[in-house]
């Protein structure tokens, strides 16, 4: 039967999260995005209180949250700042891999490591010349020995600079496009490992972006993350089970601004009367409204497909392209709203609208991601 209500141990999942970025979030994200700090003392909140690592079975001693669930939460963070709940979310990304294909040494090592302690982990894939085009990844390996040697580069990875182990891409031959490309988990620390940040974003200042340079980086064979050759798989499963978040992302980020329009349109008054009552801005921000709840709607359905077993593609593709697009669009409506005052940093629709600009780039460009439904339509 169709429905969507949520169970009452959701409910109280987004007020908790909720409670925790009025609380913890909100009061510290200008700081953080002005100085493009890393949020470490919110994580150790965050971790503490249970909103990390949500992607972690219960038997490695996490929640083990589905899809939907996750979603759920990753809205109400973004709500408080899309950079800080960036650092605090990141490490599900980089576990996916390791639930798609790791051996349970593999995982009994690594996401044990993440319940023990506040930790970080990063999902490695995107390159200086391979963003969109996965494929074409320039990272090698070589089988030497008992293990593998991995030579290249890294770029824009979330955590990147801040994490203890690594899931990453390499290819044992760039001919062979995506057929050659393997998975590979590893400390951070190893020898010829060098990780720096990367500074000068326009949005979402309090996330790590980090560069990873992998020098003649020897790792043993138990290092292989299910079977050689098989990479390119796993991350595109990968990305079938985080797009879904990037509409939630989204969708945090949206309804942020749309409630900041309401309280400022109410307070700030022209011509002898608040600009709430005002058709023009209303009519502004009933288009919020609707937007913001077909972009939650869309990434509910994609989210509980993946939980249902029906991890199609285009779901997620629909949920992250229609979110996306949504939100940069209500960002931008939202600084119009404020006037002068929205492009100032006195107030947090500008920060939003910048925030909001990554949401069309990461995790496959809206221009891909319109490829992928392309595709799925037009196929045989």
């Amino acid at each position: 039967m169709l429905g969507f209500d949520l169970s009452d141990e959701q409910t109280e999942l987004r007020a908790l999260a909720r409670k925790f970025a009025e609380q913890e979030i909100i009061p510290r994200a200008r700081e953080h995005d002005e100085h493009a700090t890393f949020p470490h003392e919110v994580c150790e909140k965050a971790f503490a209180a249970g909103l990390m690592n949500f992607a972690v079975p219960r038997e490695f001693g996490g929640p083990g949250l589905g899809v939907l669930d996750v979603c759920l939460l990753t809205e109400e963070l973004n709500y408080g700042c899309s950079g800080i709940a960036n650092a605090i979310a990141a490490n599900d990304l980089g576990v996916l891999p390791l639930l798609i294909a790791g051996s349970e040494e593999q995982k009994r090592i690594y996401l044990g490591q993440l319940m023990q302690r506040l930790s970080f982990c990063a999902f490695a894939i995107t390159e200086p010349g391979a963003g969109s085009d996965v494929a074409a990844m320039a990272t090698s390996y070589r089988r030497e020995g008992d293990g593998y040697v991995l030579n290249g580069i890294k770029h824009f990875i979330s955590n990147g600079s801040v994490a203890n182990w690594y899931t990453t891409f390499a290819t044992s031959d760039r001919r062979l496009r995506h057929k050659g490309i393997s998975c590979f988990v590893m400390p951070a620390d190893l020898p010829g490992i060098t990780k720096t940040r990367m500074h000068g974003k326009l949005g979402q200042r309090a996330a790590d972006t980090g560069e990873i340079v992998f020098d003649n980086v020897r790792v043993p064979a138990s290092a292989l993350v299910g079977n050689e050759g098989q990479g390119f798989e796993y991350a595109m499963k990968t990305f079938e089970r985080s797009r879904p978040q990037i509409g939630a992302i989204a969708t945090g980020v949206a309804q942020r601004a749309l409630d900041e329009c309401i309280k400022y349109s109410k307070q700030r008054s022209a011509f002898g009367q608040p600009i709430a009552n005002f058709q023009a801005l209303q009519f502004m921000m009933a288009d919020m409204a609707v937007e913001i709840e077909a972009m939650r709607l869309l990434t509910w359905k994609a989210a509980w497909s993946v939980d249902h077993g029906n991890p199609r593609n285009v779901f997620s593709s629909y949920a992250k392209v229609f979110a996306a697009d949504a939100c940069m669009k209500i960002t931008t409506d939202a600084v119009q709203i404020f006037g002068g005052y929205g492009y100032m940093n006195e107030y947090p629709v500008e920060k939003l609208m910048r925030d909001a600009k990554l949401l069309q780039i990461y995790e496959g460009t809206q221009q891909i991601q319109r490829v992928v439904i392309a595709r799925e339509l037009l196929k045989d």
